[in-house]
């Protein structure tokens, strides 16, 4: 069984899905003034999955296309189908990796790779950096959906279904 980090980030990756489903590639690549476009959200968040858990983990990259949306990169607009086939394949590719994730694991870092020195972050502090992005995103899909007058708005967290809380298998409950 996954850590419940993960399990919480793949909740979140859900509903990050149920966010943005039913937006059209027209209106994926639709920008308002200098918010980014859809297409862009789910190419940024797939750069930072792949940046985190194959760059950083395994120094390979899963799909060279999605680094124009990473952090710092020029206004893009990406076309969101595309966006959605390479964040599939990176999040998919990348479970396998969190899976091994334990909490003790999560106390380490990796190692930056441009400059040899321990990461600033912990693992378990880059996974929740991760679920906090996406909620960021999330919030940010809403507010074009509400623009492009979708109607059929997500009105709140969806069901947790096989996600509740539940302690770390290798933490003592008392």
């Amino acid at each position: 069984m996954a850590h419940p980090l993960v399990e919480q980030l793949r909740f979140t990756r859900g509903e990050f899905q149920r966010a943005l489903r039913d937006i059209t590639v027209e209106e994926g690549n639709r920008h308002f003034g200098s918010m980014n476009s859809a297409g862009w959200i789910v190419g940024h968040l797939a750069a930072q999955e792949q940046f985190y858990w194959h760059i950083m983990a395994h120094g390979s990259v899963v799909a060279p296309e999605v680094i124009t949306c990473a952090t710092g990169q020029p206004m893009s607009t990406p076309p969101i189908d595309e966006m959605w086939r390479h964040w599939e394949a990176i999040t998919e590719a990348a479970n396998a990796y969190l899976d091994t994730l334990m909490s003790e694991l999560l106390l380490t870092r990796f190692t930056n790779p441009d400059t040899g020195q321990p990461w600033r972050e912990n693992l378990g502090t880059m996974l929740l950096r991760q679920t906090y992005h996406y909620w960021f995103h999330i919030g940010e899909s809403q507010a074009i959906r509400q623009l492009l007058a979708h109607t059929d708005l997500p009105m709140f967290v969806g069901s947790f279904g096989d996600t509740p809380y539940r302690p770390a298998d290798d933490t003592p409950v008392s």
